[in-house]
């Protein structure tokens, strides 16, 4: 039997493999795996501002627009490089993860970016879900590295 920081670690390589699965040239992404990821209802504040959303037909119809953006760009894959776990309570856990994404640019050159995620996940389904997170301006990261 796992305990929660086991079941947490495994969600986010479970999400890493989805996510890099995704990425994957002419590959169909698992929208259902995807948004098995999140609460019904989750919340995600960037620089951009603060923004909600249902876990609904909606959001399984934008996840496959989301992924033809990343493979636009030159998304490569993602690995985890770091995470951090603080319970909060016995039903909820902040994750802060590092995350090294791998770009390839027009010119055939690749670039590992950092990006620092924090995520508050649920735990009462018995499995993590993520119902808010928090990231840094990556659109300016991006563009800084000659990404987009």
């Amino acid at each position: 039997m796992m305990n929660a920081e086991q079941k947490i670690r495994q969600f986010f390589d479970d999400y890493s493999k989805c996510f890099n699965a995704s990425l994957r040239d002419g590959a169909a992404v698992d929208t259902k795996a995807v948004r098995r990821s999140f609460a019904d209802y989750f919340v995600e504040s960037s620089p951009a501002g603060v923004q909600g959303g249902k876990n609904g037909l909606l959001f399984g119809f934008v996840i496959p627009r989301g992924f033809r953006h990343f493979r636009r760009i030159g998304a490569a894959g993602i690995s985890l490089a770091d995470l951090e776990l603080a319970r909060i309570d016995d039903h909820h856990y902040m994750a802060r993860a590092s995350w090294d994404s791998t770009y390839r640019k027009k010119n055939g050159a690749q670039r590992v970016i950092r990006f620092d995620v924090v995520y508050f996940l649920t735990l009462h389904s018995g499995s993590p879900k993520i119902f808010s997170y928090i990231t840094a301006d990556e659109k300016k990261l991006l563009r800084e590295n000659g990404i987009a």
